[in-house]
């Protein structure tokens, strides 16, 4: 009987040893851009830091985790215990208590982090989600091309002046395309974009009574001048490229301009990445009617939803991941010029960041330039915030709709007009099923 009470006793401490040893697995969905790859490469450090708890990688194509993101936290799913959501998804959940806040302390320095961002990721005054990255948008173009056929920038550019060095630039027997702009359909992907180029143009999204104002004048001066100019002077296939697809043709040389995420730049002036990384220079978004609107501003965050049941390890993650310890750790693993910015003035106060990121000055001066208030983020009164989105739940399946008309007309398979009264009517029947107006 002792020696069965014994071997219980065993099987029981042994079993206890297990448990105390078993590692809590998180599940993190995260983009397939290159920051966040850097991140699971580095992973690593972070559990040998913390040996109980194991992270396990979702990495999904931008669209396709917007999508399952959304889908899970509100049908409080639990598939994921941190998810990567924009600036636009943060506001709108926290304010549904679907996120959890963020728990910093003093060594995680609040602080620090860029106003712009901060306020974004904010409701009521606690932080629902930590940024990892931020952005605006800005020109990046080849200087050596540019001097070669005499096109000087001005500041900030104009549209027409990137028309014009687009054409001269061009030289399809070489495999030099004039320019790189977003094609692929998505509220996130092309409209992104687009929608810079529309707000420069004076339009908007919705007028001060909510009705949609995409059959307009600036949304035809817009998209007119974008599908003209893309087929002119942009490469092949273009309404299937986004972000991804151009920093690829950009940085295997094929591009002699891009108009895009700051974070590109990083990638770009990279020698590792990129075969003209020592040739490129950098310009604010450039302009058309009015500089207002003209630049986005977007962040990739680290949150909690609700339904997570690993709060703990979460948090711990998003404080490690968000760090400028972090940044210190890329810096030393991958070089200055490979650290996620946009989020923390510490990193541009950082002499040698400083010294390797060219573009660092251009950078913050876009991420300080964007404003996303009503009011302040289009040339008409607008009752959104955001800039190159408005934050309204209905906007995503608008974005997505008018995404694909877009680029149906960059592809040449709808007329602009027909794609932009066919946007027109969507639009409207969203808006009027969420009760915006009858």
């Amino acid at each position: 009987m002792k020696r069965f009470a014994q071997a219980g006793l065993v099987l029981a401490l042994a079993a206890a040893g297990l448990a105390a040893h078993a590692a809590t697995e998180l599940v993190i969905a995260t983009v397939n851009n290159g920051h966040m790859i850097e991140m699971q490469k580095l992973t690593p450090f972070f559990e040998k830091a913390n040996p109980d708890i194991k992270v396990k990688w979702v990495t999904l194509e931008e669209g396709t985790l917007r999508q399952r993101v959304t889908t899970d936290i509100a049908t409080k799913g639990g598939q994921f215990d941190v998810m990567t959501i924009g600036l636009y998804e943060a506001p709108i959940w926290s304010k549904k208590g679907w996120l959890k806040p963020i728990a910093t302390d003093a060594a995680y320095d609040v602080d620090d982090l860029l106003p712009a961002i901060r306020s974004g990721l904010s409701h009521e005054g606690k932080l629902y989600a930590a940024p990892f990255y931020g952005e605006s948008s800005m020109l990046m173009y080849r200087k050596d091309l540019a001097d070669k056929v005499g096109v000087k920038f001005s500041d900030p550019p104009t549209w027409a002046e990137v028309k014009d060095f687009a054409e001269k630039a061009t030289d399809a027997k070489a495999g030099v395309y004039g320019i790189c702009l977003r094609g692929k359909p998505g509220w996130g992907d092309n409209m992104a974009f687009l929608t810079t180029l529309v707000n420069t143009n004076g339009g908007q999204w919705f007028d001060m009574q909510w009705k949609p104002q995409i059959d307009t004048k600036p949304w035809k001066d817009a998209i007119g001048f974008y599908v003209d100019l893309m087929k002119k002077a942009g490469p092949p296939g273009a309404a299937a490229n986004s972000f991804n697809e151009n920093l690829a043709l950009f940085s295997e040389g094929k591009c002699a301009q891009w108009v895009d995420a700051t974070i590109a730049a990083s990638f770009i002036s990279d020698p590792k990445q990129s075969k003209v990384a020592d040739k490129v220079a950098y310009a604010q978004a450039p302009v058309a009617v009015t500089p207002k609107g003209a630049n986005w501003l977007w962040s990739w965050n680290l949150a909690i939803p609700a339904s997570s049941t690993k709060d703990e390890a979460a948090q711990k993650f998003i404080r490690w991941a968000t760090s400028k310890d972090y940044i210190q750790l890329v810096a030393k693993e991958q070089g200055w010029n490979a650290v996620p910015t946009g989020t923390r003035k510490s990193t541009y106060a950082n002499p040698e960041f400083q010294k390797v990121a060219r573009f660092a000055a251009a950078e913050k001066k876009a991420i300080d330039a964007a404003n996303p208030n009503p009011g302040e983020n289009t040339l008409p009164k607008s009752p959104y915030a955001g800039v190159q989105y408005a934050a309204i739940p209905e906007f995503q399946a608008i974005g997505v709709g008018v995404g694909q008309q877009m680029s149906a007309a960059l592809a040449g398979k709808t007329p602009v007009d027909q794609a932009l009264k066919t946007s027109q009517t969507l639009a409207e029947r969203e808006m009027k099923k969420g009760g915006y107006y009858k």
